[in-house]
């Protein structure tokens, strides 16, 4: 396949969006996803592309945190996840991308206002709420690897405590990203396209692992994940304004 100029777009939004999820523990899809929407390479083979590198970032990130992991939680959204995953397959590989891309761009948009603006949300004592959030998570993972905002969210009313929050992340999207992928394969989106994107990859996480690591030390977070969350409501909203009209016009 030829570097061009889509290869380096490529590459270039994977390693802006995997070092922001080395800093801070997810966002790599959210970031990823809706600009891969824009290129020419298209949502399904974005999906498993992006699929396969969430689970290296998660994998490593976990080697890390594991011993902090709030293993009652997450058992608990990773078998509501399982479920949903089939039916997020079904929609990516459907006729319905522009769909996709619309939903996907609500989600973005959705979920960086919340991060914006933080409403108090209640505490959330009770386990039981995993199997929701999970679920729902299952079905964007499968279709747009993004099952982070509902895990997010729960995260939130859940109180994790910081030191927490980030490993349990992890805790979760590896098992859940192993099973999509897998999920990915069984459906046949691993394509050459996506293999030859994915080897390309490789030494831009190694790149991204390594300066994130070190910008988690000293970043103060209030900050620059504002701008992220700013970045993305632009990116959204520029996602579902392309989405719409080149539908309409078609």
């Amino acid at each position: 396949m030829a570097f061009d100029g889509v290869t380096v777009t490529v590459l270039l939004i994977i390693l802006v969006s995997t070092l922001v999820r080395a800093v801070f523990g997810f966002g790599n899809a959210l970031i990823a996803m809706p600009l891969l929407a824009m290129t020419p390479i298209g949502m399904k083979t974005a999906t498993p592309l992006i699929a396969l590198i969430a689970t290296i970032l998660a994998l490593v990130i976990l080697v890390k945190d594991w011993r902090i992991i709030d293993l009652r939680s997450t058992w608990r959204l990773l078998a509501a996840t399982i479920p949903g995953i089939p039916l997020g397959l079904i929609l990516l590989k459907g006729p319905y991308e522009n769909t996709g891309k619309i939903i996907l761009a609500l989600i973005v948009v959705g979920f960086s206002l919340y991060c914006l603006f933080r409403p108090r949300l209640f505490m959330l004592r009770h386990e039981w709420a995993a199997y929701p959030f999970g679920f729902i998570a299952g079905i964007l993972g499968g279709a747009f690897n993004s099952n982070g905002p509902p895990i997010v969210i729960y995260g939130t009313i859940r109180r994790w405590p910081p030191d927490r929050f980030r490993a349990n992340l992890q805790g979760y999207f590896f098992p859940s990203n192993v099973i999509i992928i897998a999920g990915h394969g069984m459906g046949g989106l691993w394509t050459p396209s996506v293999g030859w994107y994915f080897l390309l990859s490789l030494p831009l996480l190694l790149l991204s692992i390594w300066i994130g690591n070190r910008l988690n030390r000293t970043i103060p977070k209030g900050h620059f994940d504002r701008y992220i969350h700013i970045i993305l409501v632009l990116v959204g909203a520029l996602l579902f304004i392309q989405t719409v009209f080149s539908g309409s016009s078609g």
